[in-house]
């Protein structure tokens, strides 16, 4: 399983948690690539490297998508160099490395979508046989149907004149048979010329939102020791909420073995969800006490993901930024993709990013000390 890879596109993807040679190479020859106009020096002479990293979060994903078009909105959004996102926020990822010229198929997407166009339910019984014996309750046909619709040849080509501009766009899914969590290169995806490119890209776009049991895993055709066979891959977010490099690099010793010693990161961070605990009686019913352990589980795995990324932040001298919905904004609806929740959620991401984003520059929970040491890191 460690030696398998996509047929005609080896190179595309590596396990996180581990430095990949294939990727270090790739992100180095980045720096070759860039333009300064994407990334101009400021008045000291520093060039400041902007990353994003996107959450999962489902429909909450209308948040994000409200925030980047008011920050767009602003003037003030920056190029990014790095792009990442699971989930809701590999559905958004490529849209927010193309920039503010595909903000408005953003805001449709998440301002005029519906459960019927994400997935489709079948009756009762049907429903339980497919829990008892199947492999996902819900049918995502509707989804890989809207992500074709949004991402044609066009769009690849797009990505690809990005990725060849210095610029890197990853993002991470799950595969179930070896339990890891692999990334993938959408740039170099979309630069191979492979016939299969397009295809490929959407199927991993697919499947870093397909959450296990309710919707069906997305399967990837690899090679191994002259083999092939099929690996079954899920939601992003089973692994890591939200990420930034994986460990698959680092980006301050690449800049430095390319003479860029004096730039730095700034990475921001979008949390498409609530870090405050929705406080609510549980019902004693499987379904209730399953969703409610689910929402705590995923909780804490983001505020760990916030920890993890300013960990690396402090050890490349990198800058730390992280948004959340504010407490109080109710999140349901009348059902899982209800478009008037969704337009508020992106309405409220908006204003908040139009406003000036009040970012948290701390890990949740963190004050004074922890501040002391981001400043020693600089």
């Amino acid at each position: 399983m460690s030696e398998a890879t996509i047929p005609g596109m080896p190179d595309v993807r590596a396990p996180a948690g581990l430095p990949s040679a294939v990727m270090e190479r790739d992100m180095a020859e980045s720096f070759a690539q860039e333009s300064a106009s994407d990334f101009p020096a400021t008045a000291e002479g520093v060039v400041l490297y902007p990353h994003l990293a996107l959450s999962g979060g489902g429909a909450n994903g209308a948040f994000g998508a409200g925030f980047l078009n008011g920050w767009s909105s602003t003037g003030k959004r920056p190029t990014f160099k790095v792009v990442t996102g699971v989930s809701t926020g590999a559905l958004m990822a490529p849209f927010a490395f193309l920039g503010p010229s595909r903000d408005d198929a953003l805001r449709e997407f998440y301002t005029t979508t519906s459960s019927r166009d994400i997935f489709v339910l079948g009756a009762l019984t049907s429903t339980i046989r497919q829990l008892l014996f199947g492999e996902s309750i819900a049918d995502t046909s509707p989804l890989a149907e809207l992500i074709e619709r949004h991402v044609d040849e066009t769009f690849l080509r797009e990505i690809a004149l990005a990725h060849l501009s210095g610029r890197r766009l990853y993002i991470g899914t799950v595969d179930l048979d070896s339990q890891r969590f692999l990334i993938w290169n959408m740039g170099l995806i979309a630069t191979s010329g492979h016939p299969d490119a397009l295809p490929l890209f959407r199927k991993v776009m697919l499947a870093s939102a397909a959450i296990p049991v309710a919707f069906s895993p997305v399967f990837f055709e690899v090679e191994a020791a002259g083999h092939r066979y099929d690996e079954m891959h899920v939601d992003g977010g089973v692994a890591a909420n939200v990420f930034h490099t994986g460990g698959l690099f680092s980006a301050r010793e690449l800049r430095q073995k390319a003479g860029r010693g004096t730039a730095r990161e700034d990475i921001f961070v979008i949390h498409n969800g609530q870090l405050a605990a929705a406080t609510a009686t549980t019902r004693r019913s499987i379904p209730d006490i399953a969703r409610r352990t689910l929402e705590a589980a995923g909780r804490a795995s983001v505020i760990g993901d916030l920890f993890r990324i300013y960990a690396q932040a402090l050890r490349e001298h990198s800058g730390y930024h992280w948004i959340t919905i504010p407490e109080g904004i109710n999140l349901s609806g009348n059902e899982t993709f209800d478009p008037l929740v969704m337009q508020r959620l992106y309405d409220i991401g908006y204003e908040i990013a139009r406003g000036g984003p009040p970012w948290n520059l701390l890990p949740p929970g963190v004050r004074g000390e922890a501040r002391a040491m981001r400043g020693d890191a600089h």
